[in-house]
């Protein structure tokens, strides 16, 4: 935006005549409940025009957003209020239509005062409403530029009381079970709890017996429903536990009858268990379900669902100005690599004619039908590289998924590189992965989707495909790598590029987001073994209603994240930057945490920004995590140290969930992603310690490892990992398997001592622990480019244990223009490279 001089814009604003009242602001002696307190946008334009500087009763600073449409500014009260005035001090980019909202918990939303028309200048609206979150919901600017206020001043009191409330949520579901027996193998005491009313815990036959269930945490507990099997509790006690040691009584009940009945309780604890001290048969004690109600403290629950917020444009076929809404969004992003804008279109089913959706930095374009087929675009998605000279190496952060394509000229083009999923869509023609011109490109990621054309990466130096159907594949650089893919060419990687695997032997697709009809709902794709071709339209999984999901909005806290997850509810991150000042914690098996146009996450002050506890069936899909500048320890870590559960069954998975150290700013973190759970499916992921951007430097963004599995069973399908200080990748599980890995070491190194250990030259990429027995893996590369020492000689990309258990396929090393060699490609085995030709170096087999 164009700064204007501040004594004209204060004439101005003077001149104009205030809406929807011509009353002036409050009197000045009345300090606003809003001066001061965090506040928090959908933008800024830059740092001089920061959130804060629209709360800090400065008439003379400002805050003033991207110039785009869809825009909003939010103050935290502190604490909830009975607001009765709102005054808005517009500058001269002001809001012509706009809403102003109050929310108790930053995600649900109810409008206070809709305003159409206002010709800017001091807007004073009286109101009446009760909350802890104020904002302006921008719809449409009066100005080219974006919306900007001098001072958005909230009046009334604080001290409103709520009534106690008890949550509908059951924090019971999932969660960890025990009991004091359990009739056969078939009826275990999770199955109380898994929200099944088909599935029973059952006990011995004989008094006393008990069923007890760990919510994670210490809840204020409100009501517990029971619902009985023909064997039920006569005589029994609802007790809760801070330990699960000393029980508190919170119900006695004497002459029960079975069936269906719901207990009113009082009190706190983490642990909750039915004590049953007379049967009312022969048989034991058996319930389909037990549920747990959290809350009555005055404090209500958190309410899931609710609107998706300003940065998800949702359209249709008959949107006004269509191509508009894509083109502003993209002029915008095209470039913006490191910039904090984040944007997911969702497009309802129907058929979209002549659209080109360009898609930038940080945005997401996905349809809202059950199948990709029921959005239909006669058009293009595209991706190309115009703003980079037509280098497409550093097309990042950026996705496609759910969508049907024909392609206006027969072949769309999607010329991205890493962390840029192409999900669950079908092209109806060919797909180009090179930029126009076939400039340098470096991708990149396919799953889940049918081309009916020829695939054509062109200059496209690795790229792996997964469950996917192609009517041809036409070449490659270096390593083209496919795994269940109908129509892929046969492994060829003696003399080209070629990796084949029939299937793949465990698979799950993203969660994603649909309508079913008016109602939002998030689809869970089931898991597949030896999966070949897409998953649809047969659609096996489970849809969760979007009441189910806590819709984390940015301003939201960590606490109030944390509280929503303990509540039962999982997570829906939506479009933007979510600082946090403690560890986001998932306990509760089955929680999907999906993401919506990179939703990024930044630790704040040192702490990790997520634990996974070591359950089952955990969803993490489409994020990003972006390190802090205080050295977090480990920025997702998933399980805990230790951890032995078979999870087989029901695996957890983290699905294009990337991390960034640096690039934005100065990043640290001593591990990106620890995995400690057993059967975790790393479907693709980059892990990037910055090479270019702000604060980068060998200390200034120091992370020393990108993935360290210690789980066994582990499977990585697509793992991209990049310049950590030290190892990669370093595999400690048993049993652990790799489908395509693609890495580049860390051009940094200033010299070969600082990357010697145990009297080797330079960590490898990917490194396989001494103790593993067994170990395989497919379609392998590591590349170096040490710009600060070209000098240097790494000993090898790969070090593994030579046993017959490790087996390692189809592996390359390669010298980026003469930036450094390896001498080996695996351990000691495999030729040198040499000279400035970038030619790889191979082995198709090891040992």
């Amino acid at each position: 935006m164009r700064l204007r001089s501040l004594g004209v814009a204060l004439a101005a604003a003077a001149a104009l005549i205030a809406l929807p009242t011509t009353h002036p602001p409050a009197a000045a002696a009345e300090t606003p409940l809003s001066q001061g307190k965090s506040a928090t946008a959908s933008s800024e334009e830059n740092a001089g025009t920061a959130a804060a500087k629209g709360v800090d009763g400065d008439t003379g600073t400002r805050w003033s957003s991207a110039a785009t449409d869809d825009q909003w500014f939010q103050v935290d009260l502190g604490a909830t209020a009975s607001v009765t005035q709102v005054v808005l001090n517009w500058e001269t980019a002001y809001g012509k239509d706009y809403k102003v909202q109050i929310s108790k918990d930053g995600s649900a939303w109810t409008d206070l005062k809709s305003v159409t028309g206002s010709d800017g200048g001091a807007d004073t609206l009286d109101v009446s409403g009760q909350g802890r979150y104020v904002r302006m919901l921008g719809v449409h600017r009066a100005t080219q530029w974006g919306y900007s206020l001098w001072e958005f001043q909230v009046f009334g009191a604080t001290g409103g009381s709520t009534q106690p409330t008890c949550g509908t949520a059951n924090a019971a579901q999932g969660r960890p079970a025990t009991a004091s027996s359990t009739e056969n193998a078939g009826t275990p005491a999770s199955a109380a709890f898994d929200g099944n009313t088909g599935t029973r815990w059952s006990s011995q036959a004989s008094d006393p017996q008990w069923l007890q269930v760990d919510l994670g945490a210490a809840k204020d507990l409100c009501k517990v429903d029971l619902t009985w099997e023909a064997a039920y509790g006569k005589d029994f006690q609802i007790q809760a536990s801070a330990d699960g040691q000393s029980w508190n009584t919170l119900k006695s009940v004497d002459g029960a009858t079975g069936g269906t009945a719901s207990y009113d309780v009082s009190g706190s604890g983490r642990y909750v268990r039915i004590l049953g001290t007379a049967r009312g048969t022969g048989y034991g004690y058996s319930l389909w379900e037990v549920a747990v109600h959290t809350g009555g403290t005055g404090t209500p629950p958190i309410e899931g669902g609710g609107d998706l917020g300003p940065n998800v444009i949702v359209v249709d076929p008959s949107t006004p100005n269509l191509q508009q809404k894509f083109d502003d969004v993209f002029k915008q992003q095209e470039s913006s690599q490191f910039g904090t804008g984040r944007y997911q279109f969702l497009l309802k089913p129907g058929t979209y004619n002549g659209v080109n959706a360009q898609i930038g930095f940080y945005t997401s374009i996905s349809g809202l039908g059950l199948n990709p087929d029921d959005t239909q675009i006669n058009g293009d998605v595209t991706v190309d590289a115009g703003w980079f000279n037509g280098n497409a190496t550093q097309n990042f952060w950026r996705s496609a998924e759910n969508l049907a394509i024909r392609p206006s000229h027969g072949d769309d083009r999607w010329a991205v590189a890493q962390a840029a999923p192409f999900r669950r869509i079908h092209v109806q023609g060919g797909l180009n992965l090179a930029p126009n011109g076939y400039g340098w490109a470096s991708g990149g990621y396919i799953a889940d989707s049918k081309i009916d054309g020829t695939v054509g990466p062109y200059s496209q130096q690795q790229w792996y495909t997964r469950d996917s159907s192609v009517g041809g594949w036409t070449n490659g650089v270096w390593n083209m790598t496919f795994s269940g893919v109908q129509g892929a060419p046969a492994t060829n990687f003696d003399s080209g590029p070629y990796t084949t695997l029939d299937t793949t032997p465990v698979s799950r697709e993203k969660p994603f987001l649909y309508l079913d009809g008016s109602t939002y709902k998030v689809f869970v794709p089931a898991k597949r073994t030896t999966a070949r071709g897409v998953s649809w339209p047969a659609n096996a999984g489970t849809s969760l209603p979007l009441d189910q999901f806590y819709v984390v909005k940015p301003g939201a806290t960590a606490t109030t994240i944390n509280a929503a997850l303990a509540q039962g509810l999982n997570l829906l991150f939506t479009p933007g930057v979510y600082h946090l000042d403690r560890t986001i914690d998932v306990t509760r098996a089955n929680t999907v945490v999906l993401g919506l146009g990179l939703a990024t996450l930044i630790p704040d002050n040192g702490v990790d920004a997520m634990h996974v506890a070591d359950v089952d069936g955990v969803k993490l899909a489409g994020f990003l995590i972006d390190a802090g500048p205080v050295n977090s320890d480990t920025l997702l870590r998933i399980g805990a140290p230790g951890s032995g559960a078979d999870h087989s069954a029901n695996p957890t998975s983290m699905q294009d969930v990337f991390v960034r150290i640096g690039g934005a700013g100065p990043g640290l973190a001593t591990n990106s992603v620890v995995v400690d759970s057993n059967n975790v499916i790393i479907d693709h992921t980059w892990l990037w310690r910055a090479d270019h951007g702000t604060g980068v430097g060998w200390d200034t963004n120091r992370a020393d490892y990108g993935l360290r599995v210690n789980g066994n069973d582990v499977l990585a399908t697509g793992l991209f990992v990049e310049h950590f200080n030290k190892y990669d990748v370093y595999w400690s599980g048993e049993r652990g398997r790799t489908i395509f890995f693609q890495n580049e070491k860390a051009y940094d190194a200033p010299n070969a001592a600082a990357i010697t250990h145990d009297g080797i030259v330079g960590y490898a990429a990917y490194k396989v622990a001494d103790t593993v027995g067994t170990h395989e893996a497919w379609g392998l590369g590591s590349y170096c480019n040490y710009t600060s020492d070209p000098s240097i000689v790494q000993a090898h990309g790969f070090q593994v244990p030579t046993t017959t258990g490790i087996k390692m396929h189809d592996l390359l090393v390669i010298s980026l223009g003469g930036k450094g060699q390896y001498a080996h490609v695996v351990n000691s085995t495999g030729a040198a490279t040499s000279g400035t030709d970038t030619v790889p170096s191979k082995i198709t087999s090891f040992p």
